[in-house]
């Protein structure tokens, strides 16, 4: 079981849209170096959306081959099509990665025994661990604990990434899971408090910009080191907060690209951030001591 600090890594681009892999590089040491536990690649945060079947592939390959076994690579293979998440799960399988991160079906809606089917075929396809993520506002779908329950009884599905930031999903999940199934954070907001309900961790944005501070957090809180973890998390809040001011991950990218970590570049449909937010997060950057 991965525990701690996962990143929910940038896809960093040049400002032409391109990728720019020695950016990629750079930021996958300064992770190692920071003590994050493992990367989340080419997920949401990662673009995922507006990069090209072949492109997703190259950056989980380039993840896996960089990083090298120091730290696990958790690829993101979701997609609205159980073919086509089988598909890059298999790629992912075959480009070295620890696990795949699984997305539940956007925008065709299915219900929960779609939900169920969809996540038991690409279990039963590709033998990697598979953790499940259920992020409704992104997807406008949500997977019931029920569903989630069904699914852990599954070998290879190892564990849920939860973005609901609903707290009292994690007692229930941590009573009729099994015991060696993960339950990690997508609310960085919400995350130690995941984490100190029986969590295991924080798949997280901020982690990108902050990442020593995010790493140190989640193992305060998977210590029981409650008050400690939650000063930390007080600096954290504001910045937690700046960076959804537009969709993620317009304000992250450009937060990374004002201290020099990548370049300006983001893929259209989204764009750099409004310059009305320029101040409020160069503010909640100070703040968190980035």
């Amino acid at each position: 079981m991965i525990t701690g600090s996962i990143v929910a890594l940038v896809t960093p681009m040049q400002s032409d849209g391109s990728l720019d892999w020695q950016a990629l590089e750079r930021i996958l040491d300064m992770h190692i170096e920071a003590g994050t536990s493992g990367i989340g690649a080419v997920g949401t945060t990662g673009e995922s959306a507006t990069l090209s079947v072949p492109e997703h592939c190259d950056v989980i390959r380039h993840c896996v081959r960089h990083v090298n076994g120091r730290i696990p690579v958790i690829a993101g293979t979701g997609a609205n099509s159980t073919r086509e998440a089988i598909e890059l799960t298999a790629a992912a399988a075959d480009n070295g990665a620890d696990a795949c991160l699984l997305v539940t079906p956007y925008y065709n809606r299915p219900t929960q025994r779609g939900l169920f089917e969809h996540f038991r075929a690409i279990a039963e396809a590709v033998d990697i661990p598979q953790i499940l993520y259920n992020v409704p506002g992104r997807t406008a779908v949500d997977m019931h604990n029920d569903t989630v329950v069904a699914l852990s009884e599954i070998d290879n599905i190892v564990g849920v990434k939860d973005a609901t930031g609903d707290i009292s999903r994690v007692a229930d999940l941590k009573a009729r899971c099994p015991g060696d199934f993960a339950i990690y954070s997508g609310d960085d907001p919400t995350a130690l408090d995941l984490i100190l309900s029986g969590g295991h961790g924080n798949i997280s944005v901020t982690a990108n910009i902050a990442p020593r501070q995010i790493a140190e957090m989640c193992r305060l809180a998977l210590a029981g080191e409650r008050d400690e973890a939650a000063a930390l998390d007080a600096r954290l809040a504001a910045l937690n907060a700046a960076l959804f001011l537009e969709a993620n991950p317009i304000p992250i990218k450009w937060a990374m690209a004002q201290r020099g970590l990548i370049g300006s570049g983001i893929r259209l449909p989204l764009t750099e951030l409004d310059a009305q937010y320029h101040a409020q997060v160069l503010a909640a950057l100070e703040a968190a001591g980035v």
